[in-house]
């Protein structure tokens, strides 16, 4: 399993006391404005049309300064196999995205979202997650994102981008980052975290996404939703570590205990994965890309719902 965090929580809130080439998972508008001109320091927009973030128009309509652009929903930072939507894709092909907007193995990047929204947020834990399973460690988020730049009046560029030249980025698969679906399974026997990174109404099965075949949850995971530790300040969201801490202890879970996070789709989750391991602090996380998705491909999983017990996805389907 992954080697714990060496930083805190509290830590992570502030952002400031990061080192350029080192930085905190979460980083802020100021820490950012005092490193755009580092070396090997790329800055990576990632806004699409989730949470209404905008699209590459957007981006040269107002960026940070020497910003690239990537849009998340549409670049192939994800895929659809199988009928599965939202796994990661063949490592070769992330790689090759990723040295095509010029980003090489040397290089600090910093993940903006738009700052719209919670589900906004999870595009950039997305890729973060994507950097770090692929061996790449020099990646945070701009807490925020683009919206919270703007609005604390950071200097904005505009008008057209031009593309990066492309370098070479070579990835190594963290097989410990990515759990399989036997791999969730086996933790469920064994009585290991399970989080649910989806709203509550998901969790207890009175919502259903269109990804999976029936309602319902993983049997005894708990549910940390994705959006309870972000909040809107002046037009903007923001992940904020003390309500995460808050919500993490008030379900008693263990840190050092393996846990995976899962959702849908593998989007959310990535925001759940992002909070546990990365602020959290929690020592063996890992993300399940398939999540309900996958979990309900096979009619003989077992899932949850709050008013119905535990039932296979087959007996819901009769």
């Amino acid at each position: 399993m992954r080697i714990p965090l060496i930083v805190a929580a509290g830590a992570l809130a502030i952002a400031g006391s990061a080192q350029a080439m080192h930085p905190s998972p979460l980083v802020d508008a100021e820490w950012l404005d005092g490193q755009l001109d580092s070396k090997n320091l790329v800055v990576l927009d990632v806004r699409s049309t989730i949470d209404d973030g905008g699209d590459r128009a957007d981006f040269e309509a107002g960026r940070i300064p020497d910003s690239r652009y990537s849009n998340y929903a549409e670049d192939g930072w994800r895929e659809e196999r199988d009928g599965v939507a939202g796994l990661m894709p063949d490592v070769d092909d992330l790689a090759e995205l990723i040295g095509g907007l010029g980003i090489g193995n040397d290089d600090t990047v910093i993940v903006v979202p738009a700052g719209t929204g919670p589900t906004d947020f999870a595009s950039a834990t997305r890729i973060y997650w994507t950097f770090k399973a692929l061996g790449h460690d020099e990646v945070a988020i701009l807490n925020g994102g683009f919206a919270g730049w703007e609005q604390q009046g950071f200097e904005v560029a505009e008008g057209p981008a031009s593309d990066s030249e492309a370098t070479d980025f070579s990835a190594s698969l963290r097989e410990e980052l990515l759990a399989t679906t036997e791999e969730v399974d086996a933790s469920r026997q064994a009585g290991e975290q399970l989080v649910d990174a989806r709203p509550v109404g998901f969790y207890r099965g009175e919502e259903q996404s269109p990804a999976a075949r029936v309602p319902g949850t993983i049997p005894g995971a708990a549910n940390l939703p994705h959006h309870d530790a972000l909040v809107e300040r002046d037009g903007a969201w923001y992940l904020e570590p003390e309500r995460l801490t808050a919500a993490i202890d008030a379900l008693e879970l263990d840190r050092e205990a393996p846990t995976v996070a899962f959702c849908n789709t593998g989007h959310w989750a990535s925001s759940g994965w992002f909070q546990l391991s990365e602020v959290g602090g929690f020592a063996n996380a890992t993300m399940y890309d398939g999540s309900m998705a996958a979990w309900t491909r096979d009619d003989s999983r077992p899932v949850h719902l709050a008013d119905r017990g535990v039932l296979t996805v087959g007996e819901l389907l009769e």
